[in-house]
């Protein structure tokens, strides 16, 4: 039994009778626990799984109906609520939170007869490129243990890559989908800001994250999305974007559509390896009918400066709801007054988060708003202009996801600047409130590369089309592990 098969090959599977539900759950439980051990993709595993699937294959015996998922097993990154299994955001301060609810997401998978299989690793609280800045440890990487995964959705991007789980679900606030999706090989959706509904994610910055997934093909991103995209009245941030049936017409390819390369994306503090697979790329698009002209989107320049002013700030204030009266760990009262118990009681969260929190803090107190706040503000109006403007030449847009290949673990932990750089070819998709995804395109030295395409808003139909297409120009390796 393969465990690398697609969402496809797993419903013809199961609807055939090839192999049971009962059996794929508890092929991929015994993977997990021969894995996990090198790679910490997990934080926690679902007990529960195996019941769950055994009755599945009753409903199905009886033929009675069951959802489009038929017990595949899902990976969840561990910022999304899930009712009965915890949800820590790999912090210290959550170490034994169960929400007493489901995220919609949740909801709507469950709905469909998913198997929520575990609940993966992050960087806390969804803060940090990497997932080396998680209270449980580390994860790494499957193409190679001593070097990153990206994060802050590095424990999804593992599980996929690693055949742990079929597809997951990350969280995306600058990159934190895309990013790990490049460094392991996968595809990964930042969706049009409002399409999915956030209610049940944790929050960080409201108005920028997305909850996105994450697959080992262009139509298990659209298979998902099919499921967990549309109006939530627990959320009003989401919009009616109408019935799209996003597996439909994935073949018809790209020929005659128009593709800009963000001149402010490519080149300049890359490694060649990158910058090479990016013109490759260009080039196997180019033979797909595409038309590929440079096109510059200037403000691009001042992106990640202006994300991580306003991402901080809406973070200070999403944090200071962590007093831990309400929820949080095991730490008692005696010998404190209130405010002495609650500064004290902070002082577990992590020093990525702490920074951003204080960073967050500093830029929205009185007399530094305008000067950063409001110029941030300001900045991310202008690549909203400059991106439409952009889209009224070209259909797509083109990038390295990340400018770099993926590094050793403890690399660049404690340089905060050159993480920042890592998301300077991602952010703006989040900025501009447009789908991105980013696909697995060339392994170089044993490790992986991954290009970025953008698309319009709600344009996430075109946009899988020309993941599509470039996806089946390139046979990628699977991961060692």
């Amino acid at each position: 039994m393969r465990l690398s098969v697609s969402a496809t090959e797993y419903r013809d599977q199961i609807r055939n009778g090839t192999v049971t539900v009962e059996e794929f759950v508890s092929k991929t439980l015994e993977k997990i626990k021969k894995v996990d051990e090198q790679i910490h993709a997990f934080i926690t595993v679902n007990d529960d799984a195996i019941n769950q699937a055994r009755n599945l294959d009753k409903k199905l015996k009886a033929k009675e109906k069951v959802g489009a998922c038929l017990g595949m097993p899902i990976s969840i990154k561990d910022n999304i609520c899930t009712k009965g299994i915890k949800t820590t955001c790999a912090s210290k301060l959550l170490q034994d939170f169960v929400a007493p609810y489901d995220a919609t997401v949740i909801s709507r998978l469950k709905a469909e007869d998913a198997i929520i299989i575990g609940k993966t690793n992050l960087d806390e609280f969804a803060m940090g490129l990497t997932t080396e800045f998680s209270c449980y440890g580390p994860t790494k990487n499957p193409w190679n243990i001593d070097y990153v995964p990206g994060g802050s959705s590095g424990g999804s991007a593992a599980a996929v890559s690693a055949c742990e789980s079929i597809v997951s679900l990350g969280s995306d606030t600058g990159g934190s989908v895309r990013n790990p999706a490049s460094f392991c090989s996968v595809f990964g959706l930042k969706p049009t800001y409002g399409l999915v509904s956030r209610y049940g994610l944790v929050s960080y910055a409201n108005s920028i994250e997305q909850i996105g997934p994450m697959a080992r093909t262009v139509e298990d991103i659209a298979f998902l999305m099919n499921i967990i995209a549309g109006q939530d009245p627990n959320d009003n941030t989401t919009i009616d974007s109408g019935a799209v049936d996003y597996v439909d017409d994935l073949d018809v390819g790209i020929s005659g559509k128009k593709i800009g390369v963000v001149s402010e994306m490519m080149g300049e503090g890359e490694q060649k390896e990158v910058t090479e697979s990016t013109r490759n790329a260009i080039s196997k698009l180019e033979e797909l009918g595409a038309d590929c002209e440079e096109i510059s989107i200037s403000e691009v320049l001042h992106s990640v400066a202006a994300y991580y002013t306003l991402t901080a700030a809406e973070a200070s204030s999403n944090l200071a709801r962590y007093d831990n009266i309400r929820y949080g760990y095991d730490f008692g009262v005696e010998g404190f007054e209130f405010n002495a118990y609650i500064s004290r009681s902070r002082k577990n969260f992590g020093d990525e988060v702490i920074r951003r929190m204080l960073l967050g803090t500093y830029v929205l107190s009185s007399g530094y708003f305008g000067k950063y706040y409001m110029k941030a503000q300001q900045v991310r109006s202008l690549i909203k202009t400059q991106v439409e403007r952009a889209f009224q030449k070209v259909d797509l847009l083109i990038s390295p996801t990340v400018p770099s290949m993926p590094f050793k673990l403890g690399e660049k932990i404690n340089d905060e600047l050159a993480l920042f750089r890592l998301d300077v070819n991602t952010v703006t998709a989040n900025l501009a409130n447009i789908p991105a995804i980013s696909v697995p395109f060339e392994v170089k030295n044993g490790l992986p590369i991954g290009i970025q395409l953008f698309a319009g808003h709600l344009q996430e139909k075109l946009l899988f089309q020309a993941a599509h297409a470039l996806s089946k120009l390139t046979k990628l390796p699977e991961s060692p592990i």
